[in-house]
C-alpha cells in the first residue's frame, strides 16, 4: 500500500532531524535520503505500523546488526539493492536508529582516514617537529571519531564530561603499521581518564564479551581506591574490536602480568 501523508511526514522528520536532509527521488516504496555530513544513504518506508530503515553503508549495517532487529530478507517491501534493512515499531526508536546510522557513518573506517589525509595533505613531514604536528592532527581526528562512535560517553562507565574522557588506542599508535590502522575507530576505546591510564599501562584489558580483566600487578587496594571493579564492562563490543582486543590482551595485559 502507498504511504499515507502522516507516515511520510513521520519518516521525513526522522531523516531530516537526524542528519539525512538531502531528499532524493523515491526508490519504489521507499523514501530516499542522503547526507552532507555522513558518507551513507538511507531508505525509509512503513508497513503494518512498523518503520523500516535501510542503509547502504556495509560497515554501519554490520555494526548495528548486533543491536537492531533486521528486516527479513525476501519480505515485502524488499530492501533496495545494496541496502540492509532494519525495523522498529515506533517513532522514538526510528529517530534513534537513523541518528545512530548517521553517527556511525561518520566514525567508521575509512572516514576518519579521509579526514586526516585531507587535513595533512599539505603539511611537511621532514623534521621530527613537523611529524609531531601531523601526529597531533591524527590524534585529534581519532578522538573526534571515538567521541562520535561512543556518543560522547565512556565506553565503560558512561561518563560524559569531555574533559574526563581519553581517546585510548587498543593497539598503541607507535605499534600500528599504517595510518588506517591508527585511525580505525575499532582500534580505540573512549575511556574515563582513570580507566585509560590503567588500560594503557596494561593493568586492565577486556574480554571478547567486554568483561574487564585485571593484571596480577594491579593491586586490589589500588583497584578499590580507583573504583575499578570486576563488574565493569564495555557497553558493547563490535566484531571489528575483537582482533585489537586480542592483541591488547596478548601484548599489553600479558606483558604486565
Amino acid at each position: 500500500m502507498p504511504l499515507t501523508n502522516i507516515e511520510k511526514i513521520r519518516l521525513d522528520k526522522a531523516a531530516v532531524d537526524e542528519g539525512f536532509g538531502l531528499r532524493r527521488d523515491d526508490d519504489g516504496a521507499w523514501l530516499a535520503y542522503d547526507s552532507l555530513g555522513a558518507p551513507a544513504s538511507i531508505r525509509l518506508t512503513c508497513t503494518d505500523q512498523r518503520y523500516i530503515v535501510a542503509v547502504n553503508h556495509v560497515g554501519v549495517a554490520a555494526d548495528i546488526a548486533e543491536r537492531w532487529q533486521k528486516w527479513p530478507q525476501g519480505t515485502e517491501p524488499l530492501a533496495p539493492p545494496g541496502f540492509a534493512a532494519f525495523v522498529v515499531s515506533d517513532t522514538a526508536p526510528l529517530h534513534h536508529l537513523v541518528r545512530e546510522i548517521w553517527r556511525l557513518a561518520r566514525a567508521l573506517p575509512i572516514e576518519p582516514l579521509r579526514v586526516f589525509e585531507a587535513q595533512t595533505r599539505n603539511l611537511p613531514r621532514t623534521t621530527e617537529a613537523e611529524r609531531l604536528v601531523v601526529q597531533r592532527v591524527g590524534q585529534d581526528v581519532f578522538r573526534d571519531a571515538l567521541m562520535t562512535y561512543w556518543g560522547g560517553r565512556c565506553a565503560v562507565t558512561g561518563v560524559a564530561e569531555p574533559r574526563l574522557l581519553r581517546a585510548s588506542h587498543i593497539k598503541p599508535w607507535a605499534r600500528c603499521e599504517t595510518d588506517a590502522e591508527r585511525l580505525d575507530v575499532y582500534n580505540g576505546l573512549l575511556l574515563a581518564a582513570h580507566l585509560d591510564a590503567a588500560f594503557d599501562a596494561g593493568l586492565v584489558s577486556f574480554s571478547d564479551e567486554g568483561a574487564i580483566l585485571f593484571s596480577s600487578q594491579f593491586a586490589q587496594e589500588d583497584r578499590d581506591a580507583l573504583g575499578i571493579h570486576g563488574r565493569l564492562a564495555l557497553r558493547r563490543v563490535a566484531g571489528g574490536h575483537l582482533p585489537n582486543l586480542a592483541w591488547h590482551r596478548t601484548f599489553l595485559l600479558g606483558a604486565s602480568a
